[in-house]
């Protein structure tokens, strides 16, 4: 199914969990001792002044994109609405492909969508890194030995993998599975030593191989890799998996609701064992975490995976991460979307358990209902021809004025100048007009807008047969916002801008990355599908005054949202094109 954007409420089934669990009053004896950790520590602190707590656990391996974004907003904005707080944790157990540079750009994405997990008035920072818990972890990992509900599996991981099975064929116990648990501690202390290579030997729970859900069937806990992490140094040579982590940190910071996507639904069976046993082995106490799904974010007409990001970024296909075609939050700001969109177009959507795709044109929307209230106004010509104003003098000069916001009548008004030559859109011209075609052509009157009726009397072309000029003479006291203004009635009305005072300006006209509204579906090759479209450069004429320093937005008249890029100049403006003022793609 495709979503379209709506008014009516929208279904968050997380709202009615966390409701429920407020009103039987299930975390009313949680504590908080001010930072992370077991039961031990959190016994003698007071009753924990968060009335839940969520968190948002990216790895350090990319840069967020607008997937990333949902859940970001979900969580931030969950805690907030329920007298809770959210933590940024790290999940930092990969340390091949993790760099700090995610770290910090990751951070910078959280704080620019409007969320903070810190509070210096209120003594708090919930910034967290999977890594200050490594010494926790392996301590686990030792009890569960000693409890037998773990061992260390000395297959190769393809053997390992063999023998798991499938989902038609049950899995087959391990040769080491049944191995003297002292046997499993010396061997976790040797990997730990690091004296064993990578996949030699794996510590794997001790669950169920028969289990018709595969993640039970002995899940791999701990691996070894012998790699550098980007906080830890050389000190760990084995490093927790996700699965086993990830319920980990949840407890030991106090997560009442762990909200992930779909795809880790059939891990929850592991996520609920693992904590139960650590309970039992005393390391945590009720109430636990709870894990609850929603479904990911899906969209037409762009790619989310992080290997397909990446070969468009080092193929050259796009300029880089924060290209304003790109699905990145860095991306998307650089095209010119707002926090406050990109926060309206999550709540249209509404959290759900079931898949729907959505139309990119749900996210364009978005942005024009939150810019159209704020931008200011302004008048660009995009594709210019010269118009002259023949029966004007040379040196004419008359001040037109035009709202700063429709929207805003204290904003005031803008000034700019009306001239002999002026520059409009090449499309305002049509020397052999189609029916209905209400702008200019020959014996036509239409209104510069904020200026004068005219009437067209004529037009040159150049050598190769293309209209160069296009003449017309004024009408007198026709002026917008005069008394005779209304002595002339036309259907058209067209900007323009003064050849004398417009700028110049470098304008990029940014469209869908992708042609094909599901380009990485089965087995398609998504760069055969590569909009040639998506950017177009332009030199264009923008309204005399406007402020083109990068991050300064506007309406442009007619034509859409336009942002200054981020290497804008007073001298060399470049503004890129964030949307349309229409759904282009109707």
């Amino acid at each position: 199914m495709t979503n379209h954007p709506t008014e009516t409420p929208v279904s968050n089934f997380l709202r009615t969990i966390i409701e429920n669990d407020l009103s039987a009053e299930r975390f009313q004896g949680k504590r908080w001792a001010g930072t992370p950790g077991p039961a031990a520590i959190h016994e003698q602190a007071p009753k924990d002044t968060a009335r839940i707590r969520t968190r948002f656990p990216p790895e350090p391996n990319g840069y967020l994109h607008i997937g990333h974004a949902k859940s970001i907003i979900l969580n931030f904005s969950l805690a907030k609405d329920y007298g809770g707080l959210c933590h940024l944790r790290f999940d930092d157990t990969n340390p091949e492909k993790e760099d700090q540079e995610y770290v910090d750009t990751i951070k910078d994405s959280v704080k620019w969508l409007g969320f903070d997990w810190e509070n210096k008035e209120k003594d708090y920072c919930n910034l967290y890194f999977a890594s200050d818990y490594f010494d926790y972890m392996y301590e686990f990992a030792q009890a569960l030995i000693k409890n037998g509900d773990a061992y260390v599996d000395e297959q190769s991981p393809e053997e390992i993998a063999q023998m798991r099975g499938n989902f038609k064929e049950l899995g087959k116990d391990s040769p080491w599975r049944n191995r003297p648990i002292e046997e499993s501690l010396q061997r976790f202390q040797e990997m730990r030593e690091g004296k064993h290579p990578n996949g030699s030997m794996a510590l794997r729970a001790k669950i169920n191989m028969q289990s018709p859900n595969i993640n039970l069937r002995d899940p791999i806990i701990y691996r070894i890799r012998h790699a550098t992490h980007h906080r830890t140094g050389d000190a760990w040579p084995i490093y927790p998996m996700y699965t086993y982590a990830h319920p980990i940190e949840d407890a030991l910071e106090g997560i009442t609701h762990s909200i992930c996507t779909l795809e880790f639904e059939d891990q929850r069976p592991f996520y609920d064992w693992l904590l139960d046993k650590l309970r039992e082995l005393g390391f945590f106490k009720d109430p636990l975490p709870k894990q609850y799904e929603f479904a990911r974010l899906k969209m037409k007409h762009i790619v989310t995976s992080k290997r397909k990001l990446l070969k468009l970024v080092q193929d050259g296909f796009v300029s880089g991460w924060d290209d304003p075609r790109m699905p990145t939050i860095v991306g998307l700001r650089r095209r010119g979307y707002t926090p406050s969109a990109l926060r309206l177009f999550i709540d249209r959507l509404g959290v759900s358990k079931a898949d729907s795709v959505i139309d990119y044109s749900v996210l364009e929307q978005a942005l024009r209902d939150d810019l159209d209230p704020v931008a200011n106004r302004a008048v660009a010509v995009l594709d210019p021809i010269k118009l002259v104003i023949t029966n004007l003098p040379e040196d004419y000069e008359e001040a037109c004025f035009a709202p700063i916001n429709p929207h805003n009548p204290d904003a005031g008004k803008r000034e700019f100048p009306l001239t002999r030559e002026l520059w409009i859109e090449r499309d305002d011209f049509r020397e052999d007009p189609p029916k209905k075609y209400f702008r200019l052509f020959p014996g036509n009157t239409v209104r510069l807008k904020y200026a004068y009726v005219v009437r067209c009397t004529g037009f040159v072309k150049n050598e190769q047969g293309e209209v160069t000029e296009v003449h017309v003479e004024y009408i007198p006291d026709t002026k917008s916002g005069t008394p005779g203004s209304d002595s002339v009635k036309v259907k058209g009305n067209i900007t323009w801008v003064s050849t004398k005072y417009a700028i110049p300006a470098t304008v990029n006209l940014y469209d869908r990355l992708f042609t094909d509204e599901f380009p990485d579906s089965g087995d398609k090759d998504f760069l055969a599908s590569l909009n040639p479209n998506s950017l177009q450069v332009v030199n264009a004429w923008l309204e005399p005054g406007i402020d083109v320093m990068p991050g300064n937005q506007w309406q442009f008249e007619r034509l859409g949202y336009f942002i200054a890029d981020k290497d804008s100049t007073p001298e060399q403006p470049i503004i890129n094109r964030s949307v349309t003022l229409r759904d282009s793609w109707v």
